[in-house]
């Protein structure tokens, strides 16, 4: 069992670190962004890696719990304890410097706190391109990114967080420091203990520092967006852009008409290229190099698509202001989404060539339960939906108190049944921890049971988050 942070642990803390390290305005550390949820405990903001040792090393020896603090983005409830012993919450907000800048070999080493739009930044400055993006880069911090392997809207042409890191510092649950920030891009000495820090959530432990990859910045870059008869439309024209564009595609966005209709009717303001909304669009993003024309090439796939019977509109930007309102559209839907208020949301990823088919039987299925209205958007390129229901017009999400498990469970046994995952790119967090164990694979909870046991003996590391404390009842603590 672990222990409450007490007065008298809170003094032993404040005896060996400086009072800049205590943050005593807690309340915006103990919340999330939709509001769903509060936590609880100390606010300790360290310095350094050396700090974040010491931090350590003192819960450890009084078995108290640690919650990591990042960017405080997460939507699953993993940077907060709602219930328990009161944790230390660790914000790593003050580690923020971009360490090093190695240009000839792509690579930069900063602390887990920058911001990820502060090294976007850096990478521009000496014309690199660190492709993790967004739409909360102005706030998510690195060490959270990678603690849940963030994902993006450049997955398709460079990976998830996990794909952009080469090495790691980490602060053990016993306070030690594994050195593992090595800018080296073959290293087989041994099991490859960076991914296994990457997505744990801060289970295992604390990410202090990254040693992170930088590409080639594109010359040319350029956006367009292709209103499509259908998701199997959608999914055609993405094998015809793979054909015709190849690696040069960085983004391939799918977005539904109810997501138009949201910001119509509660906002942000956007200028949208359609007079009507098309039932299905798609926001496809290049970077190309030098000697090749974006805005050529997305010509080309339109007329391609249109003379296949895939796409029936469209407009492709003509400049860089255009390109970046084509992309507020698709970035300020989650907002809209946030203004209506959803009955359930579903971060969820299936096989591609099953998009369409669980669109389709998704629909079906949840107008057995009542009437609802669905925006679907997201990640069309690795296969990630954002599939989010909401009350239907005049209604709010209240109404739906009776309706919202059987929604969730409805949608995630559909996604489970097609082979995907209830977690693409949010994580576990606390949220999802029954998910976790209703559709895991009894083998693969059974591997993370033990290397959680065997690398946090003490439990002390992120508790309840990812895996169920042993403690702790079965029934779930956060709704959807």
């Amino acid at each position: 069992m672990l222990n409450p942070v007490t007065p008298a642990f809170e003094q032993a803390l404040r005896d060996v670190l400086p009072p800049a390290a205590f943050k005593e305005d807690r309340a915006p550390y103990l919340s999330e962004p939709r509001g769903r949820w509060a936590g609880h405990g100390i606010v300790v903001a360290p310095a350094n890696t050396k700090q974040v040792s010491t931090i350590v090393r003192a819960c450890a020896a009084a078995r108290v719990g640690i919650v990591p603090y990042s960017g405080g983005t997460g939507l699953v409830g993993g940077q907060l304890m709602q219930d328990g012993p009161a944790p230390v919450v660790l914000s790593l907000e003050r580690m923020n410097r971009i360490r090093a800048i190695y240009p000839s070999e792509n690579v930069l080493v900063c602390d887990a706190g920058a911001i990820l739009a502060t090294v976007q930044q850096a990478a521009a400055d000496v014309d690199r391109l660190f492709p993790l993006s967004l739409a909360s880069e102005g706030s998510a911090r690195i060490g959270g990114l990678l603690s849940t392997n963030a994902g993006g809207v450049n997955v398709l042409r460079y990976g998830n967080a996990r794909a952009q890191c080469l090495g790691l510092e980490v602060v053990r649950p016993d306070g030690s420091v594994w050195n593992g920030l090595t800018r080296l891009r073959k290293d087989n000495t041994g099991y490859d203990l960076r991914n296994l820090m990457i997505g744990a959530e801060g289970t295992l432990g604390i990410i202090t520092g990254a040693a992170l990859k930088l590409m080639p910045r594109p010359v040319g870059v350029g956006a367009a967006m292709m209103a499509v008869t259908s998701p199997s439309a959608a999914l055609e024209l993405l094998t015809l852009a793979g054909e015709r564009i190849g690696e040069g595609i960085s983004a391939f966005e799918i977005m539904h008409r109810q997501g138009f209709d949201f910001l119509a009717e509660v906002g942000p303001d956007v200028q949208s290229p359609f007079a009507t909304p098309p039932e299905w669009t798609i926001l496809v993003d290049v970077g190309l190099p030098a000697g090749l024309s974006p805005e050529a090439a997305l010509e080309d796939l339109f007329e391609a698509g249109f003379e296949a019977g895939l796409v029936t509109d469209g407009a492709i930007a003509q400049s860089q202001a255009q390109r970046l309102a084509f992309w507020q559209i698709r970035e300020t839907i989650p907002e809209a989404n946030r203004r209506i208020g959803s009955v359930s949301s579903h971060d969820i990823s299936v096989p591609l060539s099953v998009i369409p088919q669980f669109i389709e039987r998704g629909k079906q299925m949840l107008a057995e339960i009542g009437d609802f209205r669905i925006n679907c958007f997201g990640h069309l390129g690795d296969g990630n939906l954002h599939y989010n229901v909401f009350p239907t017009q005049g209604k709010a999400r209240a109404d739906y108190g009776a309706e919202r498990p059987e929604v969730k469970r409805v949608v995630h046994d559909l996604v489970h049944a097609m082979q995907g995952s209830v977690s693409a790119e949010h994580g576990i967090g606390r949220l999802k921890v029954a998910d976790l164990e209703k559709y895991g694979d009894p083998a693969k909870l059974a591997m993370l049971r033990a290397i959680k046991t065997a690398l946090d003996p003490l439990g002390i590391m992120n508790p309840g988050a990812v895996l169920r404390e042993i403690s702790e009842p079965p029934a779930e603590v956060y709704g959807e």
